[in-house]
């Protein structure tokens, strides 16, 4: 009988806050996650101890574009937390606007990368460094590739008054794998272009 009344009872899916399954599936994700880009940067500091500054193509890492473009993903997370917090309490206009710009600032992000891609001297195959740069950079910009899809798709719910105040799980989900995406973003930029100059 506690049995039935057990698996009678209706899946957490689309509920609020922790009940959520989406809830907890994110959490795994991001575990994973941080384990990956972990490793990926402990890559790096190994390396680094092993070879000295020697094996640096840039001592001093030129902050023009990166750091900018990691005031507007900071931004970024800014906003899809406004824009959640809009959505908790029944301002529709204002999770909108939120969740938008996010989305807005987040491709101008993946957009800036490219032109900070461009402008390296060193490549892929060129060195060590040159492997992980891309590597690290280029994972984390196919996540934040997929953060701006998944925003993407909650903004169009959102339009067509998919959430309110009491069902709102797939927002809350969608901002903290956002927020995950902006945090790994600060370890690699602190790794790859503030480290240099303490560490060289």
């Amino acid at each position: 009988m506690a049995e039935t009344a057990i698996f009678d009872r209706p899946l957490p899916v689309g509920s609020k806050g922790r009940d959520s399954v989406g809830w907890w599936g994110v959490l795994c994700l991001i575990a994973t996650e941080a384990s990956l880009f972990a490793y990926l940067l402990f890559s790096y500091y190994y390396i680094g101890v092993q070879r000295g500054p020697a094996w640096l193509p840039e001592i001093h890492p030129k902050l023009t574009l990166s750091g900018p473009n990691t005031l507007i993903l900071l931004s970024s997370s800014v906003a899809v937390w406004w824009g959640e917090e809009g959505i908790k309490h029944g301002r529709r206009a204002q999770h909108l606007t939120g969740i938008g710009i996010g989305i807005v600032l987040g491709t101008a992000f993946l957009i800036i990368q490219g032109f900070e891609w461009k402008a390296k001297t060193f490549g892929l195959n060129t060195s060590a460094y040159g492997s992980l740069f891309y590597t690290v950079t280029g994972f984390h910009m196919a996540h934040v590739f997929v953060g701006v899809a998944v925003l993407l798709v909650v903004w169009i719910w959102a339009l067509i008054g998919y959430f309110s105040p009491r069902h709102h799980a797939r927002v809350s989900v969608a901002a903290i794998y956002w927020h995950f995406v902006d945090v790994v973003w600060l370890f690699v930029f602190s790794t790859f272009y503030l480290s240099p100059y303490v560490l060289a």
